[in-house]
């Protein structure tokens, strides 16, 4: 095997929820150009076709589909199209995310239960269906998407870190579990990242983005991390790819941080 060939997925079919912006789109794009049949679902039907439509302008091999990850039967539904249409599922990445920003002392029932339920139970379905697909075969890779808010105490969106930390503990169950079966599962913790999440925090009464108070906002955000800079999604996709790909062969129940320095467990 050449020395990049390890990190090509070439006749694999991987599913990106999540896939329409931000670090789903990125992840798309990079399996694309690696040689995988990328399958991007999202909520936001306009936004997932116009992605699918670059990525295929890209010569890329995908397709898309609408997927609320909350509901398990639509999971199963797609693990089970894959199955009869292509060689089974070879890849899930379980990107999709919300975020709110409501304190420890002041978050409510169901505000926990909406952002737990996307951010905690769309893992969860995912992973189970994509498991399920996989064991028989005795192969594949589940990419769970975390946040360095799991290493530090983040009481201004605790809804959604708390959601983060269970993902993340329930990568490693899972992994114990379907590891002799050859299937690996791992988790990506990413630092700070410029995508569409974050532009909550710098849009202007009009709800536009207002270009200044971004650059401010960045740049207060990459003095946060140890490198002195801001992540972009493709910063991500590429330790996603690695986790994806055979390089990653012996890897299995980690938490990877993409995170510039921002925290550092020893």
């Amino acid at each position: 095997m050449a020395l990049l060939d390890a990190f090509l997925l070439t006749d694999r079919t991987a599913v990106v929820t999540g896939a329409a912006s931000g670090i789903g789109r990125a992840t798309a794009t990079l399996f694309g150009d690696a040689g995988a049949h990328v399958v991007l679902t999202d909520i936001s039907g306009d936004a997932l076709a116009a992605t699918t439509a670059e990525l295929r302008a890209a010569g890329a091999s995908c397709e898309h589909h609408l997927l609320d990850v909350t509901d398990r039967g639509g999971f199963d539904a797609l693990v089970t199209r894959i199955d009869t249409e292509r060689d089974g599922l070879d890849i899930l990445v379980n990107n999709a995310g919300i975020i709110t920003d409501t304190s420890a002392l002041n978050v409510g029932a169901d505000e926990l239960d909406r952002v737990h339920a996307v951010n905690f139970r769309g893992v969860v379905n995912g992973s189970q269906a994509a498991a399920h697909a996989m064991i028989p075969r005795r192969r594949g890779s589940i990419i769970n998407l975390v946040s360095a808010a799991i290493d530090g105490p983040t009481p201004a969106v605790v809804a959604y870190s708390t959601a983060k930390a269970a993902a993340a503990q329930f990568t490693r169950s899972l992994a114990m579990e379907v590891g002799p079966q050859g299937v690996r599962v791992n988790s990506v913790a990413p630092g700070w990242v410029d995508t569409p999440l974050n532009e909550r925090h710098f849009r202007d009464e009009h709800g536009d983005v207002d270009a200044a108070a971004k650059a401010r906002y960045v740049e207060r955000r990459a003095a946060g991390a140890a490198l002195g800079i801001a992540g972009e999604p493709m910063d991500i996709a590429y330790a996603i790819l690695y986790l994806a790909s055979d390089a990653a062969r012996f890897v299995t129940g980690q938490v990877l941080r993409p995170n510039g320095g921002m925290t550092m467990l020893w």
